[in-house]
């Protein structure tokens, strides 16, 4: 079955980020204990995930729960942003943009209320799939069978590319070519091998 499709995550991917440990910092300069930020904001950071809070009510619970002023809150969230977001990987998402129009192409994203609008992804991709816009997370089925529906392609008609071995299992469990992204230049080898021999 010929490829024609491809589909990449953000995070580690589109994006090059570090670890996230902006809570760590955070937690040294306001005299937390070491888990407390992740503690107490759990059930915060897994509702934005599928989009069931908004920023501002992230915002809001984040200050009563730490005790955090505005200004604390929002530079606290400045930081997490600064990380979350990374740095754009420029050499991929220009092989993206080459993709076009012979390939339809899409970003799957578990991501955070909010990644959209600073992600700046919106003309890179023929469609754009956000966990919190959508309700669910990778690897649930019904995220492959939502992104296979959008790009009007079937499993085995679509390459997905993703840093964690996991989400790349779970994909190949579906029918899709999944590809496990370590860095820039293989990935680019294994999509272009993909497309060319299926």
């Amino acid at each position: 079955m010929a490829i024609r499709a491809v589909v990449f995550d953000v995070g580690g991917v589109l994006a090059l980020v570090e670890p996230m440990d902006f809570d760590r910092r955070w937690e040294a300069e306001l005299g937390l204990g070491a888990g407390t930020i992740s503690r107490v904001m759990a059930d915060v950071w897994d509702a934005g995930a599928i989009g069931r809070v908004t920023e501002a009510e992230v915002h809001r619970v984040m200050g009563e729960r730490l005790g955090l002023d505005d200004a604390r809150v929002g530079a606290m969230m400045d930081d997490m942003w600064r990380q979350y977001l990374g740095v754009a990987n420029t050499e991929l998402i220009e092989y993206v943009r080459g993709l076009r129009p012979a390939y339809r192409t899409g970003i799957l994203s578990n991501s955070f209320v909010g990644a959209r609008e600073r992600e700046g992804f919106g003309d890179l991709v023929d469609e754009l799939i956000y966990s919190h816009e959508v309700g669910m997370n990778k690897p649930d089925p019904a995220l492959w069978e939502l992104a296979c529906r959008r790009l009007a392609v079937a499993p085995g008609e679509m390459v997905f590319v993703d840093n964690a071995p996991g989400l790349v299992e779970s994909a190949t469990g579906f029918g899709i070519r999944g590809v496990l992204f370590t860095d820039t230049r293989q990935v680019i080898a294994d999509i272009e091998a993909l497309l060319r021999h299926g």
